[in-house]
């Protein structure tokens, strides 16, 4: 239907319309329009005066130092804990709900695992010139039907994996509970799974706008050590379905069955993020408050580009404002948000997962997640708009690639340039780093120093190294 065109002689105003007062309206309706609309007005002019405020601060004082953030968002939780660890230790209680998420995720895997527990899971491969693929993670919800010939399954897991059925509605009560309820439809989505599983929902991610964190306040009080205390009477409270189902749990993730159908389909379950299972006695505790450890393993996928505040100490001196982005799901979209950081960054902090050269993206199965952090780095050390940008490299999840190559995983056989090398930790982690170098070297606009170090993103290697950066000078 085509669009009216409205000229100079319409009485009718689409925009008038829009802001006039309701028909019929009373006097008292009339008195409570009026003074919401001016305590909306209130609030919006306390709002523009207080974002004019941090200009006029933010000229006066040093300028903050700005980080583009590409990888994982556990960085950012562990750059938290260094600095910032009151805000740190208050979102206890959030990453209490999406550790418990990835517990049950996993279990639900497992379950999904046991409807075919004698079949092979074929790997997604894409063979390029660089690197050929295999395996990653994925999801759950909804019942899952036992398999045609219960034969191949020993009594004693049909009777855990019944039990266990009371842990498929935690999912959704998780969920829910991670997304509030005015995000519902445009705060979350979900991603495509990377493994064929049949009975397991892909994967929730949110939005980086949603301010899932605020969902869990009303559960958290403030007792005199400032510990932040989850409400134990809760009668909807996850944990004590799990604490119900913990040994189970546990009698499950280390039955000598299970673990011989996990190998046999090729679900290394170690391996994804967010992984507890080997945690389960501590996680399923009556009481369970995450560690510091367990929050920056938690695994939540954002979209979208966040900015993060953190006042950094550096020495003696009184420290300086770090403005913290992460692009999050997003990453690998550079000439979209390239643009907004034209000459407005200090540095780009890169983590290159070096142990996911056999995985593929969960979003993207016949991608391979080496391949594409090679891909990513190519297309940002050549970008001109952020040729004045000193690139840091993390080779990651370096203790993950030493155990990979140490059980007789081959990187020849994903990445066919590597050739008949050692299959050691040194030789393979020498040759990414100088085909990283490389790269850098023969894309990049201008000359720039190649800045690389090798770490787990936990590791203590990574807070010397940012405690010894000129980012802290």
């Amino acid at each position: 239907m085509p669009s009216r065109i409205y000229d100079a002689s319409d009485d009718w105003d689409p925009l008038t319309n829009a802001i006039s007062p309701p028909p019929n309206e009373s006097a008292q309706e009339r008195d409570d329009r009026i003074k919401q609309e001016l305590e909306a007005k209130q609030k919006s002019d306390a709002i523009d005066e207080d974002l004019n405020r941090q200009r006029i601060l933010e000229r006066k004082g040093p300028k903050p130092v700005r980080v583009l953030l590409l990888g994982k968002s556990t960085f950012l939780k562990f750059f938290k804990l260094m600095h910032d660890p009151k805000a740190f230790s208050a979102e206890r209680a959030s990453w209490r709900a999406v550790i418990q998420l990835n517990v049950v995720r996993s279990i639900h895997i497992i379950l999904d695992a046991m409807t075919h527990p004698s079949q092979p899971r074929h790997n997604h491969r894409a063979v390029t010139k660089e690197i050929v693929s295999s395996t990653s993670s994925s999801p759950l919800s909804g019942e899952i039907p036992l398999p045609e010939d219960t034969s191949e399954i020993e009594p004693e897991l049909i009777e855990i994996r019944s039990r266990l059925s009371a842990l498929l509605q935690i999912e959704d009560l998780l969920t829910r509970r991670l997304t509030p309820k005015d995000y519902s439809e445009v705060g979350t989505t979900q991603l495509a799974p990377a493994y064929p599983l049949k009975h397991v929902q892909t994967e929730l991610a949110i939005n980086s706008s949603v301010p899932w964190k605020q969902r869990f306040d009303r559960l958290v009080g403030k007792g005199d050590t400032e510990r932040m205390i989850i409400d134990w009477d809760d009668p909807n409270d996850p944990g004590k379905t799990l604490h119900a189902c913990g040994e189970d749990m546990i009698r499950l993730w280390k039955h000598p069955l299970v673990q011989q159908m996990l190998e046999k389909q090729n679900l290394r379950l170690e391996e994804m993020a967010g992984f507890f299972l080997d945690s389960l006695p501590d996680i399923t505790a009556e009481r369970y408050l995450p560690t510091d450890e367990h929050i920056l393993r938690a695994r939540l996928k954002t979209l979208g580009v966040s900015e993060h505040q953190i006042k950094v100490s550096a020495g003696s001196d009184v420290g300086s404002d770090w403005r913290i982005f992460d692009v999050g799901g997003h990453r690998s979209l550079v000439t979209a948000w390239a643009p907004f950081f034209e000459n407005n960054l200090n540095a780009i902090i890169f983590l290159a997962p070096i142990s996911a050269f056999d995985q593929v993206l969960a979003e993207a199965p016949k991608v391979n997640r080496l391949e594409d952090s090679v891909s990513l780095w190519t297309s940002i050390v050549a970008n001109k708009i952020l040729q004045h940008t000193d690139l840091i490299l993390f080779l990651n999840k370096c203790d993950l690639m030493a155990a990979k190559l140490a059980s007789g995983i081959k990187l020849k056989d994903y990445v066919v340039s590597y050739g008949n090398r050692p299959n050691d930790f040194e030789s393979t982690t020498n040759y990414l780093r100088k085909k990283f170098a490389g790269i850098l070297k023969e894309n990049s606009p201008l000359p720039r120093t190649f800045y690389c170090h090798y770490t787990s993103v936990t590791d203590m290697l990574m807070r010397d190294t940012l405690k010894n950066s000129t980012l802290l000078l």
